[in-house]
C-alpha cells in the first residue's frame, strides 16, 4: 500500500464517521420530538371559554392602601424563639390610626448611608 491510498482510506473513514454522527444527532432529535408529543398528549387540555375566570358582579377589585401597626413584642426575662411567640411568630397587625405614610428623616439618604458629606 502506498501513502496516497492510506490518505484516501482515512478521509473515507472520516467522512463515514461524520455521516454516522449526523444520523445519531437526527435520531436523537426525532426521539426528543416524539417523547415531547407523548408528554403533551398526557397533559390536560387548555380550559374552555366557559371555564375561564370571570369578573366579579361588583366589578374589578381595587388595591387598598393602609398603614398597619404591629402588635408589641411580649416582654420576657429570656430571649423568645420563634415557636414561643404568639401565633408562632406570625403576629397579626391592625390598621393604623395615622393616615400619613412613614418617611425617613429629611436630609438623610434612606438606607444608603448616613446622608452626610462623604
Amino acid at each position: 500500500m502506498n501513502i496516497a491510498s492510506m490518505n484516501i482510506a482515512a478521509e473515507g473513514a472520516l467522512g463515514i464517521g461524520l455521516i454516522v454522527a449526523g444520523l445519531v444527532v437526527v435520531a436523537l432529535l426525532i426521539g426528543a420530538f416524539v417523547l415531547g408529543a407523548r408528554i403533551r398528549r398526557r397533559e390536560p387540555a387548555p380550559p374552555r371559554p366557559e371555564e375561564q375566570p370571570r369578573l366579579p358582579a361588583e366589578g374589578p377589585v381595587h388595591e387598598v392602601r393602609e398603614n398597619r401597626e404591629p402588635h408589641e413584642m411580649p416582654r420576657s426575662d429570656h430571649r423568645l424563639t420563634a415557636h414561643e411567640m404568639p401565633a408562632h411568630g406570625n403576629m397579626a397587625s391592625r390598621p393604623s390610626e395615622s393616615k400619613e405614610r412613614p418617611r425617613w428623616d429629611e436630609g438623610s439618604s434612606g438606607s444608603f448611608g448616613s446622608g452626610g458629606p462623604g
